[in-house]
């Protein structure tokens, strides 16, 4: 039973934003620090890779966008990635390197249109899973293309069957249903919700699906930003982004965290026997669930606006 546990981390940090070779760097030095605590598996925060300028407006109202705005997202899709990439290459080193699983929050970049997502690295570097954030929050409507049901997957790790919900997923309940119906033991919450509500959420998520809950949030500063950054933090003088990264137990026992001064690399040791524990008088998708009266239907092909077929 030693073989199921496992010493896992979740990283509070921000990008360094705009300048993705930077972050990079700060990312590796990131995983090292991971590594020396022994992690297993290492979450990294929402758009880390590519960056949540938080505070901008991207020039838009209602009926008009600004020459500015629109340099705004050009230069935010000049710090997005490919996937897969020269970057993804290189975090797979570093997943490689630690010998860990690596879970972090990228923007991807396709042709013109940009997808908050998470992407899963096996330890020997291997890129194993992409998943878009189904649905952006509010203005990140206006930056970020809506995931599919074809990313919507749980992925086997030998850290435990992992899957990945972005930041406010983690209110959508039938998502959630679908993460729990393909039995979730490690529930990744790359997050930029920086809240005390928030934390609410993240016990509720590890008692209802008796999972582990590795929630990272980015701490992101002015510091972080270059000169000329326009975004304000909502309290004069303190971060852009404050953190609140968290680790839960599936019976809902608060391991780290939250942490809201300052980053850090929150680590814990994990026991994937606790999720059998807890399914014991709880499996929601299992002996718990009411088939007979509830049904959910979930679309997992991939979504295409121009379908090409092959000449006969």
């Amino acid at each position: 039973h030693d073989m199921r546990r496992k010493q896992v981390a979740v990283v509070q940090a921000g990008s360094r934003l705009f300048d993705t070779p930077a972050t990079l760097v700060r990312m590796e030095a990131l995983c090292a620090q991971a590594k020396d605590a022994g992690a297993e598996l290492v979450v990294f925060p929402e758009a880390f890779v590519g960056g949540y300028p938080k505070g901008l407006d991207f020039g838009a109202r209602l009926g008009s966008r600004t020459p500015q705005g629109r340099d705004d997202f050009r230069r935010y899709w000049e710090a997005s990635i490919e996937v897969p990439g020269p970057e993804t290459q290189r975090i797979g080193e570093m997943a490689a390197a630690m010998n860990a699983v690596i879970v972090v929050g990228v923007i991807e970049r396709g042709p013109g249109t940009l997808y908050c997502c998470a992407l899963t690295f096996g330890s020997n570097g291997e890129l194993l899973a992409k998943h878009r954030k189904l649905m952006p929050t509010a203005l990140e409507r206006l930056i970020w293309g809506c995931g599919d049901g074809s990313s919507l997957a749980v992925t086997a790790t030998p850290c435990g069957r992992l899957g990945a919900a972005i930041c406010w997923e983690n209110y959508m309940p039938m998502l959630r249903s679908t993460l729990y119906a393909q039995n979730v033991e490690v529930w990744c919450a790359p997050t930029v919700d920086d809240r005390e509500v928030w934390h609410s959420s993240m016990r509720h998520i590890a008692v209802e699906g008796r999972c582990f809950v590795l929630c990272a949030c980015q701490y992101l500063t002015l510091e972080d930003c270059p000169a000329d950054y326009t975004g304000v933090p909502l309290t004069p003088g303190g971060p852009l982004i404050r953190g609140g990264s968290t680790i839960v137990s599936p019976m809902g026992e608060v391991l780290a965290g939250p942490v809201y001064a300052n980053e850090c690399v929150l680590t814990a040791s994990i026991d994937l026997d606790d999720t059998i524990r807890g399914k014991y008088d709880l499996d929601v998708t299992g002996h718990y669930a009411r088939p007979d009266i509830f049904e959910l239907r979930v679309n997992r092909s991939p979504q295409k606006a121009v379908e090409f077929q092959q000449p006969d």
